[in-house]
């Protein structure tokens, strides 16, 4: 049975498996009153063209490509039974192939549903701004790169762009799961799908509509759902070569229950089956419906259960591997912490001028992208002191920055820039951990403290983690005192510091030499070397990226640590059912062919078995939609 059809919709499918279902009723009923037998006839005509016309049209195209499958094996067995005058048996394995055909695809359809939710719709028109400053609006679709567009408040962004000017917070929830709006100024990349709450921006395009993050997000999700995993390419190796085994299988017990044992060929016999009853018998309950569906349903499933929480599965592989590993690397900055400074502290010349510091400081920060100018922006705005503004702006490469404000020249930057100004000059390092930030402006001197601080929940995960077994090592290139302070916070009991991106390859290449499986979790470009040296790699969110969605096996759109631990619990819930989908199939294979060999059992009970196993693994499978909360 195939996982998806892209041909005919579930409801398509169920109601086809509804008439099959009402009219082999209705045909039974007439046969067993006496009714008139060409109605009966009709009834059962209709059902055999409501229940196998899909796999009709599924058989016919496979045939022209020399391939047998299931399909094929159901349709023999119906036709067979036609022959021999088993109309009703025919038809009820035709009604319950259909329906769970039709579950199987709604199952599938719920997974593409919970993939479709994630994200907000694009806008479909944007609003271009011309040459001469006029705007005009236009197809999203033909969105270029560098195309300047206007963003009014209250509507989404249609494509991945940089601000060029306004001011404004973009709503990006539906990419991170953060529910605090991201103040966006001039050089702030914003991301199609998101929405601007409160201030007009004009930006430059980055990317067209077609290749946005969410863009990109949804294209993973399809090649995941695509691509095999190792379980399933083990079903996927005796596809067709079983469908030939099963009938040779069929029609040399036909021939030895008919010139061994004498049972008729297709007359009934004695007990009222003859040998091809039996031989149509043994061809259903052979047939590796529930084996072929048993494990691409559970994949399909993990995938689509893991996008809904904000973590993408680069396929059957990640999702099936990451339950086998026993130590995680992590990179320090923007995985174990936010990988965004925060202002920790404010030392002034003259008590008092802390406010007036961060003022000054933050009007020459607004007009540079640098990470530690956004961090004095984001925490002037926090803090709700004065906006001022500046002018004659100048970046100084690798120093820091200089201009005027309120016609006060001011410095911000480098201890290097202030050996003329004492106070500053004679400042101690700051603490391990800490960067500090120094500002000379008039009468105004102090410096502020910045902290790169650990993720709230990082010390929770690092503990359950080594409750699961697996061993937490952070791999950084920051100096021994700041991965020490880091560690110490977090509670991990090994670390290395100072590494440089080869260090962290071959540390990860000795762990499995020694035979550990290893995961690593990175951010970004710096991390691809040793994301690519692991047997699973993790990507922490998706803000302007790439490199982790080429590289990742698993993506945590979300940004949130804790996610790779419903991560693990997905992967080891997917592989359980994957056993248990097994089991069963190859069980009820086993017990119903055995039974079908010794003629035990007929061909109604084994159809109602077979097809019973088949909607048994889907609903199992499905199962992994609803393990844990979801939430966020």
């Amino acid at each position: 049975m195939e996982a998806t059809r892209d041909e005919a919709p579930w409801p398509w499918l169920l109601a086809s498996a509804a008439v099959c279902g009402m009219a082999t009723l209705g045909g039974v009923l007439v046969q067993r009153l006496g009714g008139d037998g060409n109605v009966a006839l009709a009834l059962y005509t209709t059902a055999y063209l409501a229940g196998g016309w899909d796999a009709a049209i599924d058989t016919f195209g496979k045939l022209k490509r020399l391939r047998l499958d299931i399909h094929f094996l159901m349709l023999a067995v119906a036709l067979g039974a036609a022959f021999i005058g088993a109309w009703w048996e025919g038809a009820a394995l035709l009604f319950l192939f259909s329906l769970s055909g039709a579950l199987e695809a709604m199952a599938m359809a719920r997974t593409d549903r919970e993939i479709r939710s994630l994200f907000r719709e694009a806008p479909k028109q944007a609003l271009e701004v011309l040459p001469d400053g006029t705007t005009r609006e236009t197809e999203a679709a033909h969105l270029t790169e560098s195309t300047l567009i206007r963003i009014l408040p209250g509507e989404q962004f249609p494509a991945d762009a940089m601000v060029v000017s306004g001011e404004s917070a973009a709503d990006e929830s539906s990419l991170t799961g953060e529910s605090v709006p991201v103040g966006k100024t001039a050089g702030s990349t914003v991301f199609g799908g998101t929405l601007n709450t409160w201030g007009k921006l004009d930006a430059k395009v980055l990317r067209p509509p077609g290749d946005s993050a969410h863009a990109r997000i949804i294209k993973l999700i399809r090649e995941a759902q695509a691509s095999k995993a190792p379980s399933q390419r083990f079903t996927d190796r005796f596809g067709t070569g079983y469908t030939v085994g099963i009938l040779g299988l069929s029609l040399v017990m036909f021939l030895v229950w008919h010139f061994v044992f004498g049972i008729p060929a297709f007359v009934a016999g004695e007990d009222g089956r003859s040998a091809f009853y039996r031989a149509m018998t043994l061809l259903v309950v052979c047939s590796p419906c529930a084996l072929v569906i048993s494990i691409p349903s559970a994949i399909l499933a993990g995938i689509a259960a893991g996008a809904r929480r904000g973590i993408l599965f680069r396929g059957g592989v990640a999702l099936e591997n990451l339950a086998t590993i026993n130590r995680l690397a992590v990179d320090k900055t923007g995985t174990l912490t936010r990988g965004e400074l925060e202002l920790t502290g404010i030392e002034v010349e003259q008590p008092g001028n802390e406010d007036k510091l961060l003022s000054i400081a933050a009007a020459l920060s607004r007009d540079s992208t640098h990470p530690l100018s956004r961090a004095i922006v984001a925490a002037q705005m926090k803090r709700g002191v004065p906006t001022l503004h500046s002018e004659d702006f100048e970046s100084l490469a690798g120093k820091g920055l200089t201009g005027t404000v309120d016609g006060v020249e001011v410095t911000l930057g480098r201890r290097s820039l202030f050996t003329e100004h004492a106070w500053l000059s004679a400042l101690p390092d700051p603490a391990p951990g800490l960067t500090e930030v120094l500002v000379h402006g008039g009468n105004t001197a102090g410096r502020l403290l910045l902290y790169d601080a650990p993720r709230p929940e990082a010390a929770e995960t690092v503990k359950q983690l080594r409750d699961r077994g697996i061993e937490v090592t952070m791999l950084t290139g920051d100096r021994e005192e700041s991965a020490e302070l880091v560690a110490t916070e977090l509670g991990l009991r090994d670390w290395r510091s100072a590494l440089h991106p080869e260090d962290k390859v071959n540390a990860i290449r000795q762990w499995r030499e020694k035979g550990e499986r290893v995961a690593m979790a990175g951010d970004g470009v710096n991390d691809a070397p040793s994301l690519a040296a692991a047997d699973v790699s993790v990507g922490m969110g998706l803000r302007g990226s790439d490199a982790v969605l080429e590289q990742a096996d698993i993506v945590l759109t979300k940004d949130r640590l804790e996610r790779i631990l419903e991560a693990l619990e997905l992967s080891r819930g997917c592989r359980a059912i994957i056993r248990q989908n097994l089991a069963i199939s190859l069980g009820v294979v086993l017990l119903l062919g055995l039974a079908a060999l010794g003629s035990w059992i007929p061909l109604p009970l084994g159809v109602l078995g077979h097809e019973g196993s088949t909607v048994v693994v889907v609903l199992n499978s499905l199962r992994l939609l609803f393990q844990g909360s979801g939430g966020d």
